[in-house]
């Protein structure tokens, strides 16, 4: 049976560059699907209150569906069956992409829905009462103040997106949890692995709460 004193934490070291490699590309997925998706929620969203109920159904469709569906599924069907569908291929990495921004994108729509709702009524009548455009509204004075109702889920949803990149090890794409699994399964040294791999998620999610609390502070701050 192992004990503590059979640890090796020098493997950590070892691998480094592997380990180091593989946050990047799970930052960068992080990255790329939240801003992708934070637009699709930002258009979707505002155009729902733009053009009214007839693209209203739409927007709930979409939402709903990849609100209550698995990711899981979602990523099996977005690598297997859409390129059956489609005849167009797509790489594990792009499949993931997708995914994630689609499925983020539905969270993200909610919350600017959200966020919109949340401004008080006479914001909209003093707009109006300017001459001021629908788009022009929305953009001078509607999502600068729903912003700051929005900062706080929008980080807590980045932090989703981050930690559900780890299914993207499904299909072989080499982020942090992937690469963990592989080194894992090669040294048998599961402990000192994994442990290594949840420092590393729990250090990244304590940065996005931080962050989140910082600028929730900064923006109530701003708005005095």
């Amino acid at each position: 049976m192992n004990t503590l004193l059979d640890l090796q934490p020098g493997l950590i070291w070892t691998y480094r560059q592997t380990l180091f490699e593989a946050l990047l590309i799970t930052l960068w997925l992080t990255v790329a699907s939240s801003i992708a998706g934070i637009s699709v929620g930002v258009v979707l969203a505002v155009a729902e209150r733009l053009i009214g109920r007839s693209l209203s159904w739409l927007v709930t469709c979409y939402v709903e569906l990849f609100r209550n569906t698995p990711l899981l599924v979602q990523l099996m069907w977005m690598h297997f069956a859409l390129p059956m569908i489609t005849g167009v291929p797509l790489t594990p990495s792009q499949s993931g992409f997708f995914t994630l921004t689609l499925s983020a994108g539905a969270y993200f729509t909610e919350i600017v829905r959200g966020g919109i709702v949340a401004i008080p009524r006479g914001q909209w009548e003093a707009s109006n009462a300017l001459g001021l455009p629908r788009w022009l509204t929305f953009r001078l004075v509607i999502l600068p103040q729903a912003l700051r109702i929005m900062m706080p889920p929008l980080v807590n949803m980045i932090l989703s997106v981050f930690k559900g990149t780890t299914i993207m090890s499904i299909l072989s794409v080499g982020e942090l949890l992937q690469n963990v699994s592989r080194i894992s399964n090669y040294t048998f040294r599961s402990v000192e692995i994994f442990t290594f791999a949840a420092l590393i998620y729990l250090l990244i999610g304590l940065s996005f709460d931080m962050l989140a609390r910082h600028l929730e502070s900064h923006l109530r701050q701003s708005g005095r």
